[in-house]
């Protein structure tokens, strides 16, 4: 079962993601600060992160940077969603990493397409890069 980490300062929001993302068969860890996330990261990699933007301490764009400038959490697919209808956030997200971008409110079904998506591809990328068995 793959496992997703949810990062938004929204504790009503954070339920409600864990419960959609469990009834659709994926393992929810949460956090709502950038410590508590990287920390999350470092102890127990997801298969994908949910991002926000808008966070206490270190914003969502420093925890991307963060993120896919360490080896060990750069092929982390990492999906944004955020309230911001900002097209510069956009670009600075891709730019900086982002394999998603999604706005809030997003639909139930299609936050659950794009993360199986996003892990597909991650799966297809790790047995294009693997070594062919001996």
């Amino acid at each position: 079962m793959p496992t997703i980490l949810i990062v938004d300062d929204d504790a009503t929001l954070l339920d409600l993601l864990s419960v959609h993302l469990s009834s659709g068969g994926l393992k929810v860890q949460v956090a709502a600060d950038a410590a508590v996330a990287l920390r999350s990261v470092i102890d127990n990699p997801p298969d994908l992160v949910l991002l926000d933007i808008g966070l206490p301490y270190l914003d969502g764009m420093e925890i991307l940077a963060a993120l896919k400038s360490d080896p060990l959490s750069r092929d982390i697919p990492v999906v944004v969603l955020t309230g911001h209808h900002d097209e510069q956030e956009y670009v600075q997200a891709m730019n900086l990493g982002a394999d998603g971008y999604l706005n809030k409110p997003v639909d139930r079904d299609r936050l659950i397409n794009e993360i199986f998506s996003r892990l597909a591809r991650r799966a297809a990328r790790k047995l294009a890069t693997s070594p062919p068995p001996a």
